[in-house]
């Protein structure tokens, strides 16, 4: 995924930093505790399509 890309995308629910997680192949929102897939290298920026994080990676830096 294109870092510059990244820096531009944000969350779609609450406008919030992403956190692009290359082993996951997903955008992270801690604020709304969502991953975002990324298919194709196309970012899916919906929340039906989003997974919600578990508490420890909520925790995770």
């Amino acid at each position: 995924m294109d870092k510059q890309l990244v820096a531009l995308l944000v969350c779609p629910i609450c406008q919030g930093r992403l956190t692009y997680k290359k082993e996951q192949n997903e955008l992270i929102c801690k604020v709304d505790g969502l991953a975002f897939p990324i298919r194709d290298d196309i970012p899916v920026m919906l929340e039906n399509e989003a997974r919600i994080l578990t508490a420890d990676e909520r925790l995770e830096k």
